[in-house]
């Protein structure tokens, strides 16, 4: 599995946003960790797991990512907009499972940065524990890129014919989002998007990269 290059100031930077104005959890995939979690509101954290079970047992099954060309109507980067290296740790990596990592450009008259979107399938562990991983290394990498501020706390939204939970919160002027169902997890960093049009976007984008 490729790794991040160590960020040791980045890290702290984002630790103590978090720990700032966030209610934390623990979120190791393999239950271990007790390292400050990525976002979530008590209340809707609550409400999101339970509709999460319900609707990842209505969807019925596994599900697999791929890297699609096109996502939500945005294009997959090629050349040397492409992803050179893994810049969000998504936690170990076991046989059978897929990580789907890539930069999708916004339409015109966008911020000019691309879409990092960020997904695991065939998740052996709780799918939410993966997303809270994951959330956490985007925060890390997305304050290294430029996004400035603290991050807010998540807000569910509709996640759309596909089931499972969606939440999105705000880092500043860009939008976090992430999803899980019964074995997928998945986030993406939005530049310069409010979180309500960011998780209509990932709805979108995720009808092209889940299958």
């Amino acid at each position: 599995m490729t790794r991040r290059r160590p960020l040791a100031a980045r890290t702290l930077l984002a630790t103590a946003a978090l720990a700032a104005t966030l209610t934390l959890a623990a979120c190791d995939p393999e239950g271990t960790d007790a390292d400050a979690a990525p976002p979530t509101s008590t209340s809707a954290s609550v409400s999101a797991s339970t509709s999460a079970s319900a609707s990842a047992s209505a969807s019925g099954g596994k599900r697999a990512l791929t890297e699609a060309a096109t996502a939500g109507g945005l294009t997959r980067a090629t050349g040397d907009a492409q992803l050179s290296d893994v810049p969000v740790d998504p936690g170990e990596m076991r046989e059978g499972m897929t990580l789907v990592e890539a930069n999708y450009r916004q339409a015109k008259g966008g911020s000019g940065r691309p879409v990092l979107f960020a997904g695991v399938d065939n998740v052996p562990e709780d799918p939410s524990k993966r997303r809270e991983h994951l959330w956490r290394g985007l925060i890390d990498y997305a304050l290294g890129e430029g996004s400035t501020g603290s991050p807010g706390t998540s807000v569910a939204y509709p996640a759309g014919p596909l089931g499972g939970n969606l939440e999105c919160f705000p880092l500043g002027a860009d939008a976090l989002c992430g999803w899980t169902d019964a074995s997928t997890a998945a986030v993406a960093l939005f530049p310069a998007t409010s979180p309500a049009d960011a998780a209509a976007r990932f709805v979108r984008m995720r009808a092209d990269l889940e299958h």
